[in-house]
């Protein structure tokens, strides 16, 4: 499926999937979780719970959903979608840029902004992309962390998914504050941002068997979102848990056996 710039960006800063494939595979009779706490999620019980309803809330309405959408839209369609709202958010990207600083990016990006509204049919085209024009992503919760907030306890929203505190209240503020959104959504009456939901849910439906097959689908989404999240930021991955080892020694603690060596 053809995607737009900024969501085969997501999509393959998702591919850092694949640097957890010791969780795949796995026999159906070894537990579901790893026996590894993460230092980075103190509230891993709760954050589990949360994820399970989302799960649930995934299972029985979005991914459906998401699946007839993909079905029923030809890619062109959905290519065009696809831009549309990555470029309905340039406005709240160029403002973070702003604030962060970075004054020559914002500038490139409003300029990708007006390219993509007149000559994109509103952006349904990314001319600019075509032109070759610098393309930037900014979020509050990146603005925080340049202002200093750079370690953050990592929380599982509900509905929203994966993020940290300082992330959760970059994603809250950019809902209810963020005028171009709240405008559509005035005037769509919230349909809006249900499509978009729709749209976005379609472009990972890819990587569902990744998850589902994972020996521990918490810990997998945690940890790639994780270390993808301090790409974005800083620009250098973080090293991931050593898998081999957690899935080892809660198999062998489920067994109620363990090698002598590690002992």
């Amino acid at each position: 499926m053809n995607l737009s710039s900024d969501l085969k960006q997501k999509i393959r800063n998702l591919a850092v999937i694949t640097a957890c494939a010791a969780l795949v595979g796995c026999a159906t009779t070894a537990p579901r979780e790893l026996s590894a706490p993460s230092p980075s999620d103190p509230w891993e019980s709760v954050n589990r719970s949360v994820f399970a309803f989302n799960k649930q809330i995934d299972a029985a309405v979005l991914r459906p959903t998401a699946v007839a959408y993909a079905e029923i839209t030809p890619d062109p369609a959905q290519r065009g979608i696809s831009n549309f709202f990555t470029n309905l958010k340039s406005p709240w990207v160029v403002s973070q840029l702003l604030l962060q600083g970075r004054f020559q990016a914002s500038s490139e990006q409003f300029g990708r902004f007006v390219i993509n509204t007149v000559y994109g049919i509103g952006g349904l085209f990314d001319v600019a992309d075509s032109a070759n024009f610098a393309e930037y992503d900014a979020d509050l919760g990146s603005t925080l962390a340049r202002w200093g907030w750079a370690d953050s306890r990592f929380v599982m929203l509900p509905l929203l998914g994966p993020s940290t505190v300082r992330d959760g209240l970059g994603q809250i503020t950019e809902i209810v504050a963020e005028p171009v959104d709240q405008e559509l959504q005035r005037r769509t009456h919230s349909t809006i941002t249900a499509f978009d939901v729709i749209q976005t849910r379609a472009a990972f439906l890819e990587f569902d068997d990744n998850f589902d097959n994972a020996f521990d689908e918490y810990a997998m989404v945690r940890d790639s979102w994780l270390q993808r999240r301090q790409y974005e930021l800083y620009g250098e991955a973080s090293e991931l848990p050593d898998y081999d080892a957690f899935i080892e020694e809660t198999t062998e603690d489920n067994d109620g056996t363990r090698n002598p060596q590690s002992q």
